[in-house]
């Protein structure tokens, strides 16, 4: 694989988490009754997301939308260790969809 590709897919990757852990925090504390206390790593979380969006090379559009796909496929494992609920074939089905979609957008057809 491609080390730019690799680079990229990591850097979707922990764009991801810092999206899903900085909007999952203020969940418990509002769904679940937890402390309040959680806005400050959600806060800090979702800063570092903000941060991450800025590193990745191309277009911002362009990158937004095929970062789409890794956070679907990321938010389906977090479904999965965080809420301990089995996502369906059909959610994995609608995932690898999204990735080809991605794939497409963020390195198909570069002029």
């Amino acid at each position: 694989m491609n080390t730019q590709i690799l680079k990229t897919l990591l850097l979707f990757l922990f764009t991801a988490l810092a999206e899903i852990i900085g909007c999952w925090l203020p969940y418990l504390w509002l769904r679940q009754g937890k402390s309040a206390w959680l806005l400050l790593p959600a806060a800090a979380s979702l800063a570092l997301f903000a941060y991450l969006l800025t590193l990745h090379p191309a277009a911002s559009g362009r990158i937004y939308a095929a970062y789409g796909g890794v956070y679907i496929v990321t938010a389906l494992f977090w479904l999965r260790v965080a809420d301990g609920v089995l996502p369906k074939t059909s959610d994995w089905l609608g995932a690898a969809l999204c990735l080809c979609g991605a794939a497409v957008i963020a390195w198909g057809g570069r002029a």
